[in-house]
């Protein structure tokens, strides 16, 4: 995980897009990171086809992160086989046997996200180990495992004592972010809704306003 360290900028994922405008975007606004969704029932996802021909539109300056949720080892497989992402992300209830029974045979580099309840709960991403490669914190679950707009308390990082590169989500927007990373330090910032102007649908305004803020922050 050379690319995520405390010293270098912040790292700026913009999650859920699925057009190429959105993915010029990202790219243009200085994104480290773009996320594909491939999850029914979200209104960001897309089918395993789109989403290769996006990731092939990404340039290399842009880590395609490949999302799934609750994907039995044998979708995601094929998951992976088609999209050839760079990362993959899980972002259900997946276990970390489960983790750990897909990274045996593929290679590649898995991260997780978990939802943040209480200081208490913090401790049980740490099971994730030996398996994850980054921890994304994120709000709870609810209708939708992400993409709600939907927060957590952020001090409840403050005190934390990571054992993962780790990164921020839920909730994040280009209003928010400066103090999101006043706050947590958070090495990696994950957006979502926070940069639509109707859900599944990106304004490539708010990604560079986002990417903006980031970078002020940095700046700073």
């Amino acid at each position: 995980m050379a690319a995520i360290r405390a010293y270098m900028n912040t790292q700026i994922k913009i999650c859920g897009l699925s057009t190429e405008a959105s993915i010029d975007a990202a790219a243009k606004a200085g994104a480290s990171h773009i996320g594909l969704v491939h999850f029914e029932k979200s209104p960001r996802h897309v089918e395993l086809e789109h989403a290769a021909a996006l990731r092939m539109r990404a340039p290399s300056s842009l880590k395609v992160v490949l999302l799934l949720v609750n994907a039995e080892p044998g979708l995601a497989t094929k998951a992976i086989e088609v999209v050839k992402p760079d990362i993959v992300q899980f972002h259900g209830s997946e276990t970390a046997a489960w983790l750990r029974a897909i990274k045996s045979t593929l290679d590649i580099e898995i991260w997780k996200a978990f939802g943040v309840r209480d200081a208490a709960s913090l401790k049980n991403a740490d099971e994730y180990v030996d398996v994850a490669d980054l921890i994304l914190f994120d709000a709870p679950a609810q209708a939708l495992p992400g993409g709600t707009g939907t927060r957590f308390d952020w001090s409840l990082l403050a005190a934390h004592k990571h054992k993962l590169p780790w990164g921020l989500a839920g909730g994040l927007t280009p209003d928010n972010v400066k103090d999101a990373l006043d706050q947590t330090r958070a090495q990696l910032v994950d957006t979502s809704s926070g940069v639509e102007s109707a859900p599944g649908i990106k304004d490539v305004d708010k990604i560079a306003a986002f990417c903006q803020a980031v970078r002020d922050h940095d700046n700073r």
